[in-house]
């Protein structure tokens, strides 16, 4: 039977309009990336982090991308380059080096960044180990206006690729807030919970917010926002009692995230499902290791920060080039990989 039959001239001409616009490519003029350390390109790439050969969060070598880098360069964009560098910690660890902000780059995630509040971890006002490192965690909301004032007008062109992937930092903060105040008073534990729960959801409807009013009604098109994985099922958190919390808090702030993008035309990118995914079926991912850290996290000698921010190829365990993790929550160059492959599949999917 054929499908002529059953279409009049004008709904044949509206289907053959609409199937062409699922083939055409986007030409896209730049990569513009907001967010957290899951996106840092190389913010805390001086002083002693550089000396160390780290910079990014991963295991960091000459050759390692990120997911950004990646999708710049499937679509022949310039390398991402980090807008802001700087640490404002420890000088006589080598962490005090002075904030340069870099007119011709526009990857502003920073490793500690949240959505809203400007203290994250590794700030330094938090004080303890936080101090000694000293992350800038600039947050979203700041970075987004620190590029709006870069451009004329302060608009967009709308020929950029724009990203967004932030909320992580939110989780970490507000499970640190939930302990202290269960240690310090444990019957407060079921009302901490709560409002560990409603923060994030607060946290995923800010962001949906700033990316309507800062991004998409200043002339930015091509939005991705990437939504926040199962940390819940991370190293950082698998085994951890706060797992069940942690797990209700990013659901609370995709649910945000998702209903505040709803009919805004912007691509929100489901890395939850793609993080369970990977953990329930990591061989037709390539993956060898799904559950622990390439890096080595417990011998200072090999990395003074317990992070995969200095975690090198020279430093990492042999034969964890196909591991999920670096770290206890960031991927290895092959997790960000098989992270950028997914992204790039549903934004050539995606009709504008």
């Amino acid at each position: 039977m054929k499908l002529s039959r059953w279409l009049t001239p004008f709904t044949a001409a509206v289907l053959m309009l609409s199937l062409s616009g699922c083939g055409e490519k986007v030409q896209y003029s730049s990569l513009v990336s907001f967010g957290d350390s899951l996106s840092d390109v190389g913010t805390y790439k001086v002083g002693t982090v550089a000396a160390l050969g780290g910079g990014k969060y991963t295991v960091n070598s000459s050759s390692a991308k990120n997911w950004t880098e990646l999708v710049a360069t499937h679509y022949n964009l310039a390398a991402p380059c980090a807008a802001q560098t700087g640490l404002d910690g420890d000088a006589s660890k080598g962490f005090s080096v002075a904030v340069t902000n870099r007119a011709s780059c526009f990857n502003y995630a920073q490793g500690g960044a949240r959505v809203t509040n400007p203290v994250g971890p590794g700030n330094k006002y938090l004080g303890g180990d936080n101090a000694t490192l000293g992350q800038l965690t600039v947050p979203v909301v700041t970075q987004m206006q620190n590029h709006l004032g870069k451009l004329p007008q302060g608009k967009f062109a709308g020929t950029e690729l724009v990203t967004v992937m932030a909320g992580g930092n939110d989780v970490f903060i507000n499970v640190a807030t939930y302990s202290a105040t269960v240690t310090a008073a444990p019957s407060q534990a079921t009302a901490a919970a709560t409002a560990a729960v409603t923060a994030m959801a607060t946290a995923g409807a800010e962001l949906a917010g700033y990316v309507k009013t800062k991004l998409k009604a200043n002339g930015a098109k091509y939005i991705v926002v990437v939504n926040l994985p199962d940390v819940a099922s991370t190293p950082a958190f698998s085994s951890s009692p706060a797992k069940p919390l942690v797990a209700s808090m990013v659901a609370a702030f995709n649910s945000s995230l998702q209903a505040g993008l709803d009919a805004s035309g912007v691509l929100l990118v489901d890395a939850f499902a793609l993080s369970q995914d990977l953990v329930a079926n990591k061989q037709s991912y390539g993956l060898t290791n799904v559950t622990s850290p390439a890096c080595i996290l417990d011998d200072p000698a090999k990395n003074p920060l317990a992070s995969s921010l200095v975690c090198t190829t020279a430093t990492a365990l042999s034969g964890t080039d196909y591991y999920l993790f670096a770290d206890t929550v960031h991927p290895t160059p092959y997790g960000n990989k098989v992270n950028a492959d997914f992204i790039v599949k549903k934004i050539d999917r995606m009709i504008w």
